[in-house]
């Protein structure tokens, strides 16, 4: 077997969470072939290894089949999003679908987890990942830094309460064109929030 390379696979964001149909389950066992290696991970992406020389026509396939692909790595890992459980309108799942369009995939100094909340349930665990959105009626609040491993685990922080839908992406973008220019090496971003501080971070994303 050739060079062989991870791509990230996960289903679009929709109500009632990660679902995969049968199609696309076995979509996926298709093109990976009968000696692939595949990894559920922990950001309800699939991990799928694949030859190197086919990514492009694999990718090509999945997105057919209405599946989302992304590179694996160090890289901002597809939204973590509820289940949209108050509904589509409600929960903000347009404006989940456009935040996950406009940041995943982005390359990082160590891979990044966003989570997205519909409501104050946070039924996802938005506090608990790198950058958390909750949806607080018809607003958003930001939080930053979660870590959920180690003795040392901790809440991300509230960063901005109260943006509008407008004010969202661009804020978020900002914080991570932040974190790769001024992260030191392969710098978490926990470790990173708390070194930059809460309160520059709330400057960059303005």
């Amino acid at each position: 077997m050739g060079e062989t390379t991870k791509i990230a696979v996960a289903p679009p964001i929709q109500v009632g969470g990660s679902l995969f149909t049968p199609e696309q389950l076995a979509k996926i066992g298709i093109v990976a072939g009968p000696d692939a290696r595949i990894e559920m991970t922990p950001f309800r992406q699939l991990y799928v290894e694949v030859p190197l020389d086919r990514r492009d026509a694999v990718k090509e396939e999945l997105e057919r089949f209405g599946l989302e692909v992304y590179p694996a790595g160090f890289v901002t890992k597809s939204l973590i999003a509820c289940n949209f459980c108050k509904g589509a309108e409600a929960a903000g799942l347009e404006t989940a679908r456009m935040l996950n369009q406009a940041v995943a995939g982005i390359e990082t100094p160590a891979p990044l987890k966003i989570g997205y909340a519909g409501c104050a349930l946070g039924t996802s665990e938005p506090l608990l990942k790198d950058i958390g959105i909750v949806k607080m009626k018809d607003t958003f609040d930001i939080y930053v830094g979660g870590e959920p491993k180690g003795i040392k685990a901790g809440l991300a922080q509230l960063l901005m309460a109260g943006l509008t839908e407008e004010r969202l992406v661009p804020a978020v973008k900002a914080i991570i064109e932040y974190y790769k220019a001024n992260a030191k090496g392969k710098e978490k971003f926990s470790k990173f929030v708390n070194r930059v501080s809460i309160e520059q971070l709330r400057q960059i994303a303005g």
